[in-house]
């Protein structure tokens, strides 16, 4: 559904040029000279990056792996990626937004460690293997003598 909006939006672009938004007029008024993509390109870049790595540069690099401390720069970046791009109705995430995203996931969380998955405690797994294991044996012996009693009702 995304997609064809996308493709709309892009289709629009030629038409009108710009989203109606206020802060669209801002954006577009940048974009005169070029053409959206390449101009979207250099907003993310210069603007939306820009005040990203500002963020990041503000904060301790021992905390940029706390999701509460980094949360809200993050979250700045995403939603002026996505404005930009709908003002100058481009689709949202496109390709170059999701390399900015993985080039700022190498710079910035790269280091951060992950909590690994592991097996559970063995007798865990074998209390979840042997319930069914002990039902079904169960079940049939319900089935059986429910049949053997002659009894059709259901």
């Amino acid at each position: 559904m995304r997609v064809s909006f996308s493709f709309f939006g892009v289709f629009l672009s030629f038409l009108y040029g710009c989203g109606n938004k206020s802060v669209c007029d801002i954006y577009c008024s940048l974009c005169v000279n070029s053409s959206f993509r390449t101009c979207y390109e250099m907003l993310v870049v210069h603007w939306c990056r820009y005040h990203f790595n500002m963020a990041m540069a503000s904060m301790n690099s021992t905390v940029w792996c706390s999701l509460e401390r980094v949360k809200s720069a993050y979250n700045n970046f995403t939603v002026c990626t996505e404005t930009v791009a709908d003002c100058l109705l481009l689709p949202w995430p496109n390709h170059f937004v999701e390399s900015i995203f993985v080039d700022i996931h190498t710079t910035y969380f790269q280091e951060c460690p992950t909590e690994a998955l592991r097996d559970p405690p063995p007798s865990i797994v074998l209390a979840l293997v042997m319930t069914p294991i002990c039902l079904i044996p169960a079940m049939v012996v319900l089935v059986v003598l429910k049949t053997k009693n002659g009894d059709r009702r259901s």
